[in-house]
């Protein structure tokens, strides 16, 4: 038996990239993309919660806006003394009285505005309401849809404003308030803080 020898010519070997993929660089291949998707995932569920969630943050919003507008229209109005402007029980008084102020403390339901027309009043009576429009999408007709704001409370503090040597200015107070409310995703209430200064002038 002979073997031939072709001179020149040496075994061909296979290069490392020809080889294919081994069963480990598979395995962490998947388990890589697994951690990418349930990522994804994570912040598809986050997405979409917030977006189940934006109605009521946007009610709360209008609670608090609307509160602080009809303190600002009954003070344009001179429907409200400076010294109305205040929680009850209030004893900075610049009339000199020993108590003054007519906005409710705490945490309360969301009523409708009494006689007064001022939200956060101690006439404050009735649960208010939201009114959407119905499948015509019209507003006043038979057809609106009311939704009880059940699920919602304010608080209106309003304090005096110090100067920088902890003085009382007397012409300008604090307003801040608060709308407390729950959605289905959370299990803790969420908050919404409407903070701003109100002047006794105009």
């Amino acid at each position: 038996m002979t073997t031939t020898k072709h001179p020149g010519r040496s075994p061909k070997r296979h290069s490392h990239s020809d080889r294919g993929f081994s069963l480990i660089e598979v395995v962490i291949s998947m388990a890589v993309l697994t951690v990418g998707m349930v990522s994804l995932l994570g912040v598809f569920g986050l997405a979409m919660a917030s977006t189940q969630t934006s109605q009521q943050d946007l009610i709360a919003k209008q609670l608090a806006n609307e509160s602080y507008e009809s303190i600002v229209s009954a003070r344009n109005t001179t429907q409200l003394g400076w010294d109305d402007i205040q929680n009850s029980g209030s004893s900075t008084c610049t009339s000199g009285a020993a108590s003054c102020g007519i906005f409710t403390s705490g945490l309360l339901p969301i009523y409708n505005a009494g006689a007064d027309g001022i939200f956060g009043t101690s006439d404050d009576t009735g649960q208010q309401q939201l009114r959407e429009p119905g499948a015509d999408g019209i507003y006043g007709t038979s057809d609106d849809v009311y939704i009880p704001l059940t699920g919602y409370q304010r608080s209106i503090t309003i304090s005096p404003v110090l100067d920088a040597n902890g003085n009382t200015v007397s012409t300008i107070r604090s307003v801040n308030i608060t709308v407390q409310y729950y959605t289905p995703q959370t299990r803790l209430p969420k908050t919404y803080v409407l903070s701003s200064y109100i002047s006794e002038f105009q």
